[in-house]
């Protein structure tokens, strides 16, 4: 089978039993740095040597269908430098290649930057996206955030300490100034800090220059004032273009503020009208 295995964040600490016992009995580990792992396995005092084997951005593509042959007999254990593989990882490739051949997939839980920053981060956390990384190029970054400008729910957003004043001020141009955001820095190690403000106040701060690993946490966009009409309008679109008509109203009502059941009732009503 194939074994997605959560490695800590920072701390070692958060190594989990599991974790370690599955190192300990591996005999062939895909890993995104082998150079990161043979270093997790030393930290973790693991004497086990499995064979490493390379699994990255720039060769995934090729090497999943191998590992995942090699999953057929054997146990394929998986790791990224940090946290979960396959979000914002390597990992994916493989997977998909391993459930097309039927090889079984199954994740030993553990650290995830993007939960934590959510959980610690003050902002909702009912619903969320996770956004990964911005495009590095500024026009790319403002077409991206400008399309993200109505998104009710709360966003997660990995970015770098150089690209982060920057990241932020385009933020701001396009989901609004007073927006709230929360900068979670180095999560789980010594000088862990969270940084909670507007965006125009983070932009000033970061600024001056942060250093670390950043994840973002940024408000969605409130509900948008629109008639009962309108909005059964946008239920009916959503319908008659496939989506379920209780789905329709949850997505309606979380953009409008509006009753779901509401919008349920009189989507119902109308098409008995």
């Amino acid at each position: 089978m194939i074994i997605l295995a959560a490695t800590p964040i920072g701390n070692l600490g958060d190594a989990s039993r599991r974790l370690i016992e599955v190192l300990e009995n591996a005999e062939i580990v895909a890993a995104e740095d082998t150079r990161t792992t043979q270093r997790l396995l030393q930290a973790l005092r693991i004497e086990n040597r499995p064979r490493l084997i390379a699994l990255h951005d720039h060769n995934e593509k090729h090497k999943a269908a191998e590992l995942a042959e090699l999953a057929e007999e054997h146990d394929v254990v998986v790791v990224s430098d940090a946290g979960m593989p396959a979000v914002s990882d390597p990992g994916y490739g493989l997977v998909a290649a391993a459930v097309e051949r039927g090889v079984t997939v199954t994740a030993i839980p553990g650290p995830s930057a993007v939960l934590m920053a959510l959980a610690i981060s003050g902002l909702p956390t009912d619903r969320f996206t996770f956004e990964g990384f911005l495009p590095r190029k500024p026009g790319e970054r403002r077409q991206t955030l400008a399309l993200l400008a109505s998104e009710p729910r709360t966003m997660v957003f990995f970015e770098s300490p150089s690209r982060l004043a920057s990241s932020i001020a385009d933020m701001g141009a396009a989901f609004g100034a007073d927006r709230r955001i929360a900068v979670c820095r180095e999560l789980t190690k010594l000088y862990e800090e969270v940084r909670r403000g507007t965006a125009a106040e983070l932009v000033e701060w970061a600024e001056g220059g942060v250093k670390g690993e950043i994840v973002v946490v940024v408000e969605g966009s409130a509900p948008v004032a629109v008639s009962g009409d309108d909005a059964l309008a946008q239920v009916q679109a959503l319908v008659a273009s496939g989506t379920r008509l209780k789905d329709a109203c949850a997505e309606v009502a979380a953009a409008t503020g509006l009753s779901s059941r509401d919008l349920y009732q009189a989507a119902l009503a109308a098409r008995s009208a």
